[in-house]
């Protein structure tokens, strides 16, 4: 497994009303406590999926990773209802918690929805909007149906939820098949394997893919005009995972007129794992351009 940057710290949030135990990393401590750069990831990744961004981006502000619910060393239970509002919940919960009143958000993949429709209940909270390759409207592609399936399929789920499975889907998400080697694949495999509850690390990880409704997806979607914070959209050219990344980032910026778009080339879905200098270089650009 990598190791992390000597500034980032790793700590372990109770969040009491939710009873739920939530990981973060955390680094850009000679910032100011309450703006943050709020780093979300998605399916089947955690915190870890940014690391290499973590500290060149903290010559800006504080920086956050959180671990969403099932992933990471975040709290995993697979009664949790991984819903939209459940999310919401939790994450209103930990900005609360830590006295954060501004939020410059960056989403990615299924983490794209899930801070979006938080977003969209706190907008006055929302600075700006930095979104990477993600999924927003609920005409699904023929992929992300897919995806779904296979999280549902016996037989198939099993295998997808395992460490060869994990392999898999962060294969599939890498262009350039060299940046993905053992140790730091170990990385994103570690939170199911050789845990004291590997089955419901699993079972949770399968039922976060399935439990966000079509009518959060509606909610974002509708919601994306009324997005006046500086965006900045950034997409990886050769990502398979989805395909239709392009068309989505056509959209949204039709949505947002202000929105700037960024196509990084020859690059996968997992763009801060392959490309993350070619990433913060654009993202570094647009908060020195934010007040």
């Amino acid at each position: 497994m990598d190791h992390l940057d000597s500034t980032i710290q790793s700590h372990t949030i109770q969040l009491s009303d939710q009873n739920f135990n939530l990981h973060y990393l955390e680094t850009g401590y000679d910032h100011p406590q309450e703006e943050v750069i709020l780093l979300v990831h998605g399916w089947p990744t955690s915190s870890y999926l940014y690391r290499h961004m973590m500290a060149p981006l903290a010559k800006h502000r504080r920086v956050i990773a959180i671990d969403l619910p099932g992933f990471g060393k975040s709290d995993k239970n697979p009664s949790d209802s991984f819903s939209f509002g459940y999310h919401a919940n939790i994450i209103q919960q930990f900005i609360e918690k830590l006295n954060i009143n501004k939020v410059h958000l960056v989403v990615h993949d299924l983490g794209g929805p899930i801070a979006l429709w938080w977003a969209q209940q706190h907008r006055e909270q929302i600075a700006s909007y930095v979104i990477l390759d993600t999924i927003i409207y609920p005409d699904f592609s023929w992929a992300v149906k897919l995806f779904v399936l296979m999280t549902v399929f016996p037989l198939i789920r099993t295998w997808f939820s395992s460490p060869s499975g994990i392999a898999f889907a962060m294969k599939l998400g890498i262009f350039n098949k060299s940046k993905l080697n053992k140790s730091t694949l170990t990385g994103y495999q570690a939170p199911f394997v050789n845990t004291a509850n590997d089955r419901n690390a699993r079972k949770s990880l399968l039922r976060s893919a399935h439990r966000l409704h079509i009518k959060g997806f509606k909610d974002i979607a509708a919601g994306m005009k009324d997005i006046k914070q500086p965006t900045c959209l950034i997409y990886a050219e050769n990502d398979i995972i989805l395909p239709e990344v392009s068309e989505t980032m056509k959209r949204v910026a039709d949505a947002i007129p202000h929105a700037k778009t960024h196509c990084i080339p020859s690059c996968g879905h997992f763009l801060q794992e392959e490309k993350p200098e070619a990433v913060v270089k654009i993202m570094s650009d647009f908060y020195s351009k934010t007040t």
